[in-house]
């Protein structure tokens, strides 16, 4: 392995990590909150359980290089992908270019953590 797919080895899974202890957080700091309502405690479960896959997933990948490890992720993702969505559907899109933005962005991150699992599988086998 070269030292450059090394380092992007390396750097897609810190930031893999940091995002899903970030999705984690925040579930755990909606549940704590006395104020939130019962459709954000139940969004902020389906994201708690994402932080936790991704998290499951990538090292799952990295200790056995599993054929199947990006396959589960991606649908896990998309899964999230889909929930996110329909939040945003839900809520009408009230913000314009903010909902949008947000969007974009989750799928970016949630493209970024799959890249990680997958060069996690890759890692030896190349």
């Amino acid at each position: 392995m070269k030292k450059q797919e090394k380092i992007l080895l390396y750097g897609f899974a810190t930031f893999s990590v940091i995002t899903s202890f970030l999705f984690v957080f925040y579930a755990v700091t909606v549940q704590f909150s006395d104020n939130a309502s019962q459709w954000l405690r139940t969004f902020s479960y389906v994201t708690g359980g994402y932080g936790l896959f991704n998290i499951y997933i990538l090292s799952w990948a990295w200790r056995t290089q599993a054929i199947s490890a990006p396959k589960v992720d991606l649908v896990v993702a998309a899964c999230f992908f889909g929930v996110f969505i329909m939040d945003a559907i839900r809520d009408g899109f009230s913000g314009g270019m903010t909902t949008v933005g947000s969007i974009l962005g989750l799928g970016f991150i949630l493209l970024i953590n799959w890249f990680a699992v997958k060069k996690a599988h890759q890692r030896n086998i190349a």
